[in-house]
């Protein structure tokens, strides 16, 4: 498996998917649960061969991402050869970004001396989707972009 299983919920919600994705290998139903019951390693494979179609999917589409945390935002933008970071960094004490009182402090004081933002590119290693994967993993959101606009075209 190349990136994660989904979780029992993402299967839920991609039920149709699931099943066409079964239909285009020829297994109906009724022989799905026979796999299920008698095969579960086979069973097993197959979750993880749809996972990965459907991360391999989001993952061509992702062109955002962003990850706070107390004291930092990470602005991502996924180009097609080089990912663009906009980091923001507080050196204030009790300033927590995760909140909306923190956030609100940094829109408020953007131009404080203990804001510091800096810039940065990165080329993609062997597998720009599994770079992408590693930093949703780590706790990036899928984004449309908005806030690393807003401070492109502030520091730009």
């Amino acid at each position: 498996m190349k990136y994660s299983r989904l979780t029992k919920e993402q299967f839920e919600e991609m039920h149709q998917e699931f099943i066409n994705f079964l239909a285009t290998q020829s297994i109906t139903a009724k022989e799905w649960d026979r796999i299920k019951q008698n095969q579960p390693d086979v069973a097993e494979e197959e979750l993880d061969v749809f996972s990965d179609l459907v991360w391999e999917g989001v993952l061509n589409k992702v062109v955002y991402l962003e990850h706070f945390s107390p004291d930092q935002i990470h602005l991502f933008h996924l180009k097609e050869e080089k990912m663009q970071l906009i980091a923001l960094k507080v050196a204030s004490e009790g300033i927590d970004l995760t909140t909306n009182e923190g956030y609100e402090w940094l829109r408020d004081n953007l131009l404080d001396d203990s804001v510091n933002i800096f810039q940065a590119n990165k080329e993609y290693g062997e597998d720009k989707n599994l770079d992408k994967f590693q930093l949703i993993k780590q706790g990036a959101q899928i984004t449309k972009g908005n806030l690393f606009e807003y401070f492109d075209k502030l520091v730009g």
